[in-house]
């Protein structure tokens, strides 16, 4: 099933595009309340993790996967993310440094392959080769995708609750989360690594063209 398109906004409010928007909007009601409602903030953010696998459900049951919304998928989580992190730089200034670094490698690692697999003439980011067997893993497996992002975030969500005094989804959570958190920043390195790989590839071919034909 996919709607009759007659002009390209109509891309615009497939089911799994108008999905991402409450996703959106949900991401920015957590901004609001972060600072002084941290259950409110939570459920908020669980929402946005949830509504995470029914997008691309309803894209792979509607037919409706498109371009715009792997990216508008894609942006939206790192933006969560990344705006989450910000707030620990500030409940953990000490820690500023680190939570720098790790905004640093979780943007660059998603451009980089995004633009690579984009650029190679793939529709999604998560069209990845067989050769990595992690990055495979990691985006063809549906289950591990969803459990190590979900996991991923609740790892900084719990760090957040820590703060706020909470001990079984705060204290305990960080502890519990914290393997699942490590592979996914193994994972994002891996990937900032092949899509640097896949880049210099690209222009490595396009040069030895250009100079046989020279």
């Amino acid at each position: 099933m996919s709607l009759k398109l007659n002009k390209p906004k109509d891309v615009f409010f497939f089911i799994p595009n108008m999905i991402g928007y409450f996703r959106v909007l949900t991401a920015i009601l957590s901004f609001l309340t972060m600072k002084n409602h941290p259950v409110r903030t939570m459920i908020l953010y669980g929402i946005l993790g949830f509504l995470d696998a029914f997008d691309g459900y309803a894209a792979r049951k509607y037919n409706q996967g498109t371009r715009f919304g792997a990216v508008l998928d894609m942006v939206t989580d790192r933006c969560a993310t990344l705006s989450l992190i910000c707030y620990l730089c500030i409940i953990y200034p000490q820690w500023c440094v680190v939570w720098q670094l790790l905004v640093s490698l979780d943007l660059s690692s998603h451009y980089m392959h995004m633009y690579a697999m984009l650029t190679s003439g793939l529709a999604s980011h998560k069209n990845v080769g067989e050769k990595l067997r992690l990055l495979n893993l990691y985006y063809t497996n549906r289950k591990v995708l969803f459990v190590v992002c979900l996991v991923n975030e609740l790892f900084y969500v719990a760090c957040y609750l820590h703060y706020n005094q909470f001990f079984w989804m705060g204290t305990i959570l960080v502890w519990v989360s914290a393997p699942v958190w490590i592979f996914k920043q193994v994972a994002n390195v891996v990937q900032l690594k092949n899509a640097a790989w896949i880049l210099a590839e690209k222009d490595f071919l396009e040069r030895a063209v250009l100079s046989k034909l020279s």
